[in-house]
């Protein structure tokens, strides 16, 4: 990682150049960041959006990856532009204050948390198609257990794992891919035909404009985890990449989760997709292929562990920056000398993590789906945030400035839509407990903040 200070007022005397330490070419770090995004949100979320909204669900993934290349591109010009560990979090702070920066990282690891419990649990369950007599805590603890060693072995080994994950995960899309086309085509035989792709608009909008709304949140869901790429992207060697790079995983993304939703809506009815069962594994239930469920089950698998250990990372290097710039106890930003590993971080993660699993296990399905959709929305407020501060740090002009604008308003589309679904409407009146919450602690920093700036002042004096 870059030693390049993340204060806002920090000088930038260390420039790219003395404190490059980046390794990662532009089409590794496309790699990583569909590592980072493919998860269960796209392999099972994704049904839920089809149960809503019809075939029109493949309409709410291309505007979702609208919004995700708004904030991706600005987040990469920020980066390339000036280059600080804090990414997000920094650029908030510098475009508007203190406060700002504290509550972008609190908020993105309160939210991350949350999330890694959400999939700890969903993996478990998983995990019980093989082995139903586990108990659930028993893989749970497995999982916890095996991101933790993961990110031991540093940020190295963190790109290496996620690589080869990417593309295990990116193969399984492709063999659906593949199969859908020969099912659609008759090459594989099946007792009941294809439905073919809708066209007429009301089997296209399973429940009009409503229903086309509440289902932007769940394909937000599946382009989550482009934090981490900002985060990532001080590891490149040339950091002007940065947006190229974006370029490329979003395009990539965006090919094979609107062809694949497409296939799949074609071939079975839409009330057969439910939130229980991948759409995909649903679309070739009525065909001769006994290894695909277990094919496919293990992909999830691979896509909740690996997004859940991006997010470990993510969180764990976020925290020593937070302590750095004073929004966390000092001790958080000690790193051991073995592979310059924050510990404290991580042990903070862990615990947080541990809380999260036993939630997740005592609560009732109902009320922990009600916090981890508090959790993605939040992920939704952090994106807001990078964009109103590239508003202010690039200055943008033009058309620049106009897909920022749209970026916006999708975000806020994607929000919104979940007061008008029963099912998540709660999570939304979560989010803004936790909005509430961190707002609080910050007027409570405030104090601190300004005995900090009243001691700087009287250092300036002094010299």
């Amino acid at each position: 990682m870059s030693k390049v200070s993340c204060s806002p007022g920090a000088s930038n005397q260390k420039s790219s150049k003395e404190s490059d330490e980046g390794k990662l070419k532009w089409w590794q770090l496309s790699i990583v960041g569909v590592g980072c995004t493919i998860g269960t949100g796209y392999f099972l979320g994704s049904g839920i959006g089809v149960g809503i909204t019809g075939p029109s669900i493949v309409f709410s993934f291309l505007l979702a990856a609208l919004g995700t290349y708004t904030v991706f591109n600005v987040l990469a010009k920020m980066t390339a532009e000036d280059p600080q560990e804090g990414s997000f979090c920094y650029y908030a702070r510098k475009a508007y204050g203190k406060w700002a920066g504290f509550s972008c990282g609190w908020n993105y690891w309160c939210s991350n948390i949350l999330i890694m419990g959400s999939q700890l649990t969903a993996l478990s369950i998983l995990s019980r198609f093989w082995f139903p007599n586990v108990p659930l805590w028993l893989f749970a603890s497995m999982y916890a257990l095996l991101a933790i060693i993961v990110v031991l072995t540093g940020t190295s080994g963190f790109d290496k794992i996620e690589n080869l994950l990417a593309i295990i995960k990116f193969s399984a899309i492709i063999m659906f891919i593949i199969l859908a086309i020969a099912a659609l085509y008759g090459w594989i035989h099946s007792d009941k035909n294809p439905n073919g792709f809708p066209l007429k608009m009301n089997e296209l909008f399973h429940d009009g404009f409503r229903g086309f709304w509440a289902s932007l949140i769940y394909a937000y869901y599946a382009y989550g985890g482009i934090e981490v790429i900002g985060l990532m992207a001080m590891q490149l060697k040339d950091r002007s990449d940065a947006p190229k790079s974006g370029k490329i995983m979003l395009l990539g993304l965006t090919t094979v989760y609107v062809l694949s939703l497409g296939l799949a809506v074609s071939l079975v009815p839409i009330d057969l997709f439910h939130e229980k069962e991948s759409p995909f594994v649903t679309a070739l239930t009525n065909y001769n292929l006994p290894f695909f469920p277990h094919v496919f089950n293990g992909a999830i698998i691979i896509a909740g562990f690996s997004t859940m250990t991006a997010s470990l990372y993510g969180v764990t290097n976020l925290l020593v920056t937070l302590s750095k710039d004073g929004d966390a106890p000092k001790v958080f930003a000690k790193k051991l000398k073995f592979k310059n590993l924050p510990l404290a971080s991580l042990g903070l993660a862990t615990v947080g993590l541990l809380a999260s699993i036993i939630t997740a296990l005592l609560l009732p399905g109902k009320i922990y789906e009600y916090i981890t959709t508090a959790a993605g929305i939040l992920i939704l407020y952090n994106w807001f945030f990078i964009i109103i501060s590239s508003l202010r740090i690039l200055k943008s002009k033009g058309w620049s400035k106009v897909l920022s604008y749209i970026g916006i308003a999708l975000i806020v589309a994607a929000i919104t839509g979940t007061l008008l679904e029963r099912a998540i409407r709660p999570g939304f009146f979560v989010s803004i407990l936790f909005i509430g919450i961190i707002f609080l602690v910050c007027l409570k920093m405030r104090k601190y903040w300004n005995q900090e700036k009243s001691k700087q002042k009287t250092k300036l004096k002094y010299y």
